[in-house]
């Protein structure tokens, strides 16, 4: 990496009775960009990113709670769902005194966004979304053993899931769709894959999945948010994601008509491949906001 680029500081902050992790770069009195990221990732996702954006921004990326080096003490009696996961955020946000902000979302990113959104619509500057879906047209078939989960809670449909957080399970999460999979760096799944092992991770992640169906409940609420605040968005898409399809990225011109789609030929860990690419585009896209 370009050693010229603002590094990374780690810190760690509590926030709603939880010990969040996230990673910080860029002057403190710069316009803040957040990045939210998904499943079943960190803010390690963002290595390459923050660096780059660091130049002009001050960039921010907790580990939400369940996921990377985030810690849930056990007696906080902590829900794993994606309410909770807004809170924690929002309070989050709140302790670092952030009142203005863009969110960079992706996967689970995007309805723990887009809550933060509803929550306090005057504190987004802007939407940068990263395969963050907000409408049905955007969930693909892969969805369909999650959304048997939904319809029958069964343990045997919960069992059914298990294989998306094995190792091998997460591996193919970041090398599907990518033409060249050994410019995906090993460490990625590999760190994300020991994270998941963690005792008692399997279940938080299962509960995780159940409760995506609020998620989707809520996409007409997110959408009435775009239509009536019409924040500049900016769609960059791995498009051959195997969760969130193309369409999805599209669908925000609905709500607003001057939202940018960008698409990349990439899978779903669309950063592991066009880190650069991406960068650029979202200095653009902010630089004309500026």
């Amino acid at each position: 990496m370009n050693t010229s680029l603002p590094a990374p500081v780690l810190h760690t902050v509590e926030a709603d009775g939880v010990k969040v992790f996230y990673r910080e770069a860029g002057s403190s009195d710069a316009p803040v960009v957040l990045l939210l990221h998904g499943f079943p990732s960190s803010s390690h996702m963002y290595r390459h990113l923050i660096p780059r954006l660091a130049t002009r921004y001050r960039v921010i990326a907790p580990d939400l709670p369940g996921f990377g080096f985030t810690e849930v003490p056990e007696e906080r009696g902590y829900t794993y769902n994606f309410a909770s996961l807004a809170r924690t955020t929002e309070a989050f946000v709140d302790v670092l005194g952030l009142t203005r902000y863009a969110i960079y979302v992706f996967d689970y990113g995007a309805p723990t966004g887009f809550r933060l959104a509803l929550s306090h619509p005057e504190r987004v500057t802007a939407i940068i979304s990263q395969n963050g879906n907000a409408y049905e047209e955007g969930l693909s078939d892969g969805w369909n053993p999650i959304r048997t989960y939904w319809a029958d809670p069964s343990p045997e449909n919960r069992e059914a899931l298990r294989g998306l957080l094995s190792y091998e399970g997460t591996r193919w999460q970041y090398l599907h769709g990518v033409s060249d999979p050994t410019q995906v760096e090993p460490e990625s799944y590999t760190l994300d894959s020991a994270l998941l092992q963690r005792p008692g991770n399997a279940e938080i992640q299962l509960d995780l999945f159940l409760d995506y169906a609020s998620n989707v409940a809520l996409y007409p609420a997110f959408q009435a948010y775009i239509r009536e605040h019409q924040p500049p968005i900016l769609a960059v898409w791995g498009k051959n994601d195997p969760f969130f399809l193309p369409p999805g990225a599209e669908a925000f011109a609905r709500e607003n008509p001057h939202a940018e789609v960008v698409l990349y030929d990439t899978g779903h860990f669309a950063l592991e491949t066009h880190a650069p690419e991406i960068a650029a585009e979202i200095h653009r896209f902010l630089g004309k906001l500026a």
